[in-house]
């Protein structure tokens, strides 16, 4: 199975070498050009499963273990609408504990320091959730409610918990780490419909080929 890389069509690109010629190009790859999951697929739950980021594993890892293809990565990377791995895809825990600290200075700030308050779970006397749990709140918040099963109004205190700036990253990283996967048997009609997409259409003057396109070579001089 060819690799995202391989499906990627290539694109001239005027030359902006010091010693380049006028006529001069450089043949790179249009990465501008995205491939995507047919919305009848992306939509439909059935063709994937939930898949949950093991420590530091890589899209390629993932691939590897899942489809025992590591040049699949761009598939696992697909099926998750991930385009920017450095921010959507789970930080090694090295990398994680510096970013941390770069952003919150010193432990102390990290580990004590208060993001924010969440709500902490209150029931009524017959079990009924009146308050769930991890509602972003004040830290002062409190709630009044009518208690149907004592007949009267309950006045809430204490309800509400404190979130570290660990606590909040960790969440968020650890989000990260639930996504979904292709099942097996959907891989080549995914990769067809790729296949199919990358490739240049003709009508237009930059056209080459399917697989080349070339940039009309304009220089501006001040």
């Amino acid at each position: 199975m060819s690799s995202y890389f391989n499906l990627i069509p290539d694109f001239n690109y005027v030359s902006r070498l010091p010693d380049a010629k006028i006529s001069d190009y450089i043949r790179v790859k249009n990465f501008f050009r995205r491939g995507s999951l047919r919305e009848d697929i992306y939509q439909n739950l059935t063709f994937f499963t939930k898949y949950s980021i093991f420590g530091d594993d890589r899209p390629d890892n993932v691939a590897y273990k899942v489809y025992e293809n590591s040049s699949l990565d761009w598939i696992v990377l697909l099926a998750n609408n991930i385009t920017h791995v450095p921010t959507e895809w789970p930080l090694a825990q090295n990398d994680f504990d510096r970013f941390m600290l770069e952003k919150y200075d010193d432990y102390n700030t990290l580990y004590n320091g208060v993001h924010h308050y969440e709500t902490i779970e209150v029931k009524d006397s017959n079990n009924i959730t009146i308050i769930p749990e991890g509602l972003e709140v004040s830290s002062d918040f409190n709630q009044t409610y009518y208690d149907y099963y004592l007949k009267k109004i309950v006045d809430t205190e204490d309800i509400t918990r404190p979130v570290t700036n660990y606590e909040y990253e960790s969440k968020l990283e650890n989000e990260k780490r639930e996504i979904y996967l292709l099942k097996q048997e959907y891989l080549s009609v995914v990769i067809d419909d790729v296949d199919n997409i990358m490739p240049y259409k003709k009508g237009s003057t930059e056209y080459l080929n399917g697989n080349l396109k070339k940039a009309e070579n304009i220089r501006l001089y001040q």
